[in-house]
C-alpha cells in the first residue's frame, strides 16, 4: 500500500511540474520586460518619436524676453572758456518681449518633413526589434529543448551501451562470445561517458543563454509534443513570399524612410538660396532713474510690428557644397533602399527553404526513426541467436540514438525557419507565437 501511495505521489508531483512549465510564450513575455537589448530599443523608441515636435517647432513662433540695468556715471566736460563741467549719476533699465513667427523659410518646412519621417523610422525599428526578440527567444528556447534532448539520448545511449557491456562479459565468462566483444563494447561505453558530459556542460550553457534574456533560469520547459505536426507556410509558393518581402520587410521601410529623408535634405539645403520671411513683434519698458543734472528721470515704451525679409547673396560656396553633398547622399540612400529589398527578397528565399527543407527531413527522418529502431530490435534477436555480433548491436543502438537526435533538431530548426519566413515578410507577431506554442506539450 505504502509502494501504491509513493507511486501516486510522485505521479501527482510530476504533473504539477509539468503544468507550473514555461512555455514559449510566457518565456518571450518574461524577456519581452528584461532583455536589455529590448529596453534599449524601447528608449531609442521614445528619442526617434521626439524627432516629431522638434521638427514641427521650426514652423511655430518663438517668444523671447530680455531685460536689461545699467547703473551710469558720467562727466562731461565743454570746450569753453572757462570750461564748464557736469556729472550725473543715475540707473537705466528695461525689458523687450519678441515674438517672431516664420512666414516663409523653406528649410524649416523640410525639417518637419523630415521629423515625421524620423519617427516613422523609429517605429519601424522599434518593431523589428520586437520581432528579433520573438526570433531570438525562440531560438534559446528550442536551443535548451535541443540540448535537453541530447543530454537525455547521451544518458539512454550509456545506458543501453552499459547493458550490452555487462552482456558481452557474461557471454565472454561462460565461453559464448569472444573479449573482442567486451572490448568493443568498453570502447563504445567510454565513448558515450565522454558524449554525456559534453551534452550536459552544453544544456547548462544554453540554459545560460536563456537566462540572459528572461532573467531567470526557468525549472522546466515545456517540449515540443511528439507528433505535433508542422504545416506549410501559406501561402505555398517562394516567390510570393519574396515579393512580399520587397515591400513588407522592416529594413525595407527604414531604408524607404531614409531615401525620403535625403530627399528632403535635398530641399532643406537648397532652400539656402531662398529668402526668408518672418513676422517680428516686440514690446518694451525702459526707465532712466532721477539725474541731478536733468532734475527728472525718463520711463518709456515701445510697440513694434513687422516683417523681415533677409535675401542670401554668397556664403563662400558653402551652400553650394552642402547642397552637392546632399545629393550624393541621396544617393547612397537609395542605393542601401535596393540593397534592403534585395537582402529581404532572399531572407524570404532561404527561410523559405529553410521550411520547406525542414518539413521534407522531418518526414525522412520519423521514417528512419522507425527504420533503425525495427534494424536495432533485429540485430538484438540476432544477437541472442548468435548470428550477430555485439558491434552490430552497438551500431545499430548509435543510429537509432542518431538519428532520433536528427528528427528532434530538423523539427525545432523548421519552426526557426518559420519564424525567420515571417520576420523577413514582416508580418511576424505573437500570434505566431501562440501557434507555435499550440505544438507544445
Amino acid at each position: 500500500m505504502k509502494k501504491i501511495t509513493s507511486l501516486l505521489l510522485c505521479g501527482f508531483g510530476l504533473a504539477t511540474s509539468a503544468a507550473n512549465a514555461a512555455d514559449l510564450l510566457s518565456v518571450y513575455r518574461e524577456a519581452a520586460g528584461y532583455d536589455a537589448q529590448f529596453a534599449a530599443a524601447r528608449a531609442s523608441l521614445d528619442a526617434g518619436r521626439e524627432k516629431l515636435p522638434q521638427g514641427r517647432s521650426g514652423l511655430m513662433p518663438t517668444i523671447g524676453v530680455g531685460a536689461n540695468t545699467t547703473w551710469n556715471d558720467t562727466e562731461a566736460t565743454s570746450r569753453t572758456t572757462p570750461p564748464v563741467t557736469r556729472e550725473a549719476e543715475y540707473n537705466s533699465h528695461g525689458w523687450t518681449a519678441t515674438l517672431t513667427q516664420p512666414l516663409f523659410r523653406w528649410q524649416n518646412w523640410a525639417a518637419y518633413k523630415q521629423g515625421e519621417l524620423a519617427a516613422a523610422v523609429a517605429e519601424a525599428q522599434f518593431a523589428a526589434a520586437r520581432q528579433d526578440l520573438m526570433v531570438r527567444v525562440s531560438q534559446a528556447y528550442f536551443d535548451v529543448l535541443l540540448a535537453q534532448e541530447t543530454a537525455a539520448t547521451a544518458a539512454a545511449q550509456k545506458t543501453a551501451i552499459t547493458q550490452q557491456l555487462e552482456s558481452a562479459k557474461r557471454n565472454f565468462e561462460v565461453g559464448t562470445a569472444t573479449i573482442t566483444d567486451t572490448h568493443e563494447a568498453q570502447a563504445r561505453f567510454d565513448l558515450a561517458v565522454a558524449t554525456e558530459i559534453a551534452a550536459q556542460s552544453d544544456l547548462i550553457v544554453k540554459r545560460q543563454a536563456l537566462q540572459t534574456l528572461i532573467g531567470k533560469d526557468p525549472e522546466m520547459l515545456k517540449a515540443l509534443r511528439s507528433g505535433a505536426q508542422i504545416t506549410r507556410p501559406q501561402p505555398d509558393d517562394m516567390a510570393t513570399w519574396a515579393a512580399t518581402a520587397e515591400t513588407g520587410n522592416l529594413s525595407v521601410a527604414q531604408a524607404q524612410a531614409a531615401l525620403e529623408i535625403a530627399d528632403q535634405e535635398i530641399g532643406k539645403q537648397r532652400a539656402g538660396h531662398y529668402p526668408t520671411l518672418d513676422l517680428v513683434a516686440t514690446y518694451g519698458k525702459s526707465g532712466t532713474g532721477y539725474s541731478s543734472s536733468t532734475g527728472s528721470g525718463v520711463d518709456s515704451k515701445a510697440t513694434t510690428v513687422g516683417v523681415q525679409l533677409a535675401v542670401p547673396i554668397f556664403a563662400g560656396g558653402y551652400v553650394a557644397s552642402k547642397d552637392r553633398e546632399a545629393v550624393a547622399l541621396r544617393e547612397k540612400a537609395l542605393a542601401d533602399f535596393h540593397n534592403a529589398r534585395r537582402q529581404a527578397a532572399l531572407g524570404a528565399r532561404q527561410a523559405y527553404l529553410g521550411v520547406s527543407s525542414g518539413l521534407s527531413q522531418v518526414k525522412a527522418y520519423e521514417a528512419a526513426v522507425a527504420s533503425s529502431q525495427s534494424a536495432l530490435e533485429s540485430n538484438k534477436v540476432g544477437y541472442d541467436v548468435g548470428v550477430r555480433i555485439n558491434i552490430d548491436v552497438l551500431n545499430a543502438q548509435s543510429q537509432l540514438f542518431d538519428t532520433r537526435q536528427k528528427l528532434a533538431k530538423a523539427r525545432f530548426d523548421t519552426l526557426i525557419a518559420q519564424l525567420k519566413l515571417k520576420q523577413a515578410a514582416g508580418n511576424l507577431t505573437e500570434d505566431d507565437l501562440v501557434a507555435i506554442n499550440a505544438l507544445l506539450d
